[in-house]
């Protein structure tokens, strides 16, 4: 049962919407378009004012998407003990303002397309449409884990775009890896809802093939994470740095797989918070290694 909503304060309007949204959330999205814009700045032309504005762009998409998934699962959310506590099934902010936050964010992600130029504001209703029309896929498909891979990895391919470099075969490569990197570790966090979501007649791949099965899925996602990142290398002619970033990126992931087992979901926050965040920091540091190296 939800709370009754009360009307936010300022400052703790600030604090829910922190919370609602996982500012902290988007270190997943970021450092892979900050890679993108690095590993275009050959063909690409790169400015300090594109950059921010990719930045912006990437955060207030995110902040729509998440903003809307709260909205629109408000009433599932109150029906789950893992999420009944989040902000609107708990009244600390009402549906009317988390709508507001949802359409400023839309707008601010639609402005800072524009700015950037005519293909990335034309682009823009697909980015919104994926980020937004996740949130509605578990109600029909398993598949709901890939539309959320699709829409976070938009964060490259649109950071690619921005700079103006041409999109050949390796910014798509980076887009999958960034997609299945997603998808695959969205599935695990699923398994926390598996019985939950069986029983609300919710869509999800544990709910669908089980555990096990959801684990063997997550991990071959993750291969290709793997191997379309080596692939961005081979295609960009990068050097060693690079391939170590890849590396890492591998050795994480196995590490996060051997935290998650079946019938121990106890480690599970940590594979999917604290790794997935190296993740993207460790990749996008070796990239920019990489590109330092190479000018020197």
């Amino acid at each position: 049962m939800s709370h009754a909503p009360t009307s936010p304060s300022s400052l703790s309007a600030v604090r829910n919407v922190g919370s609602l949204v996982k500012f902290s959330h988007t270190i997943f999205a970021l450092p892979f378009a900050l890679a993108a814009v690095v590993l275009a700045l050959p063909t690409g032309a790169f400015t300090w004012s594109k950059l921010l504005l990719i930045v912006l762009a990437i955060a207030s998409a995110r902040t729509a998407a998440m903003a809307f998934n709260r909205l629109v699962d408000r009433d599932i959310d109150a029906e789950n003990p893992r999420t009944r506590d989040r902000e609107i099934p708990r009244g600390v902010l009402t549906p009317g303002f988390v709508r507001a936050l949802v359409l400023g964010s839309c707008a601010a992600f639609v402005v800072c397309s524009a700015l950037l130029g005519r293909l990335p504001l034309l682009l823009s209703p697909l980015a919104l449409a994926l980020a937004l029309g996740y949130s509605y896929v578990k109600r029909f498909s398993s598949l709901c884990h890939l539309v959320l891979g699709a829409a976070i990895a938009f964060a490259p391919g649109g950071a690619w775009i921005a700079v103006g470099a041409p999109v050949t075969l390796a910014p798509w490569l980076l887009v999958l890896a960034v997609a299945s990197w997603v998808a695959g570790f969205d599935v695990l966090y699923s398994l926390q809802d598996e019985s939950f979501d069986r029983e609300a007649g919710l869509h999800s791949i544990p709910a669908r093939v089980g555990t096990r099965g959801a684990l063997w899925l997550s991990g071959m996602l993750h291969v290709v994470t793997v191997a379309c990142l080596f692939g961005t290398g081979l295609v960009l002619a990068r050097g060693t740095a690079f391939y170590v970033g890849c590396a890492v990126v591998a050795a994480i992931l196995v590490y996060e797989h051997a935290l998650v087992r079946p019938g121990d979901l106890s480690k599970l926050d940590k594979a999917f918070f604290d790794l997935n965040g190296y993740v993207s920091v460790a990749f996008f540091a070796c990239v920019l290694a990489d590109h330092l190296l190479r000018a020197v």
